[in-house]
């Protein structure tokens, strides 16, 4: 069965709630324009890059896709991030380069190094993970080794329900990335599920730290080198995040909750390390 294509809602059609529950009320220093009357223009998105380094948005039209570069090329070569005018994934997409420039441009200088060895028209396995990451990605803090077991199992009656706790006490802390999941929290109820990329740390680093140390381990290439490594995480199961999981029956019985496949088995987790206030991935 061929998966429907998502088209996210007009923005005159956006119920405004959706602004105010997880993921979205996360990005609210982006409210004028996530929720404001009118669409930000390019040259308002370049206004609020802070680094000078980062490349710019530039408007995807006829003439921007005639030097024929691939996108991710584009970025590192001209510096150039191909934006649509009044659209909603490319807004989310911009609003992730100017929070996390340093966790893109990774993205950006790997997926080019596959380019370079596979093509233009071919993808490696190590692509479709950071393609996977770059649209639906979720970063994960985990402090508590039983969370993760619990996760590993797919036992989502314990991560989300019985461990209801540990979603609010910090045991367990997640950020959204993707700018797909973004999107797609614009349909009010929508069963959200992103794909983790999971570090054992202490409840105390934050989640800049953390999108600091992915970029490290992505461009090291100690980070996702296959899609498999990343966890299926059902967003919708933490508390807030879906105005129905307050009740136990949905944990059981919700269809973004899906069994463990047989012989699925994920890596360990990536771990930080504190020395003399320095942190580091290990």
């Amino acid at each position: 069965m061929k998966r429907q294509r998502y088209v996210a809602p007009a923005r005159e059609a956006v119920d405004p709630t959706v602004f105010a529950a997880p993921p979205l009320a996360d990005w609210c220093e982006f409210d004028a324009w996530l929720h404001g009357p009118h669409w930000p223009a390019i040259d308002e998105l370049n206004a609020r890059r802070t680094d000078a380094s980062m490349p710019r948005f530039a408007l995807q039209d006829a003439a921007l896709l005639a030097d024929g570069l691939h996108y991710e090329q584009r970025i590192a070569e001209r510096g150039l991030v191909a934006t649509r005018e009044r659209n909603w994934h490319d807004l989310f997409n911009a609003l992730v380069w100017l929070r996390h420039p340093t966790l893109k441009a990774a993205l950006n200088r790997r997926q080019v190094q596959e380019i370079a060895r596979m093509g233009p028209r071919q993808r490696s396995r190590p692509q479709c993970a950071m393609t996977h990451f770059d649209e639906a990605g979720v970063l994960v803090r985990v402090s508590d080794p039983a969370l993760l077991a619990l996760w590993d199992a797919h036992d989502w009656h314990g991560l989300f329900w019985r461990e209801r706790s540990a979603w609010h006490d910090g045991r367990i802390a997640v950020a959204v990335f993707g700018h797909a999941l973004l999107e797609h929290a614009l349909t009010p109820g929508k069963l959200l599920v992103g794909k983790a990329l999971v570090f054992e740390a202490g409840r105390d680093l934050s989640m800049t730290d953390l999108a600091q140390a992915a970029a490290t381990a992505i461009s090291a290439s100690r980070a996702l080198a296959d899609p498999l490594e990343l966890r299926p995480l059902p967003l919708s199961g933490i508390p807030g995040w879906h105005p129905d999981n307050g009740e136990e029956a949905f944990h059981r019985e919700a269809p973004c909750y899906q069994p463990l496949r047989a012989g699925r088995r994920y890596p360990p987790p990536l771990h930080m390390a504190t020395d003399s206030g320095m942190r580091a991935l290990r």
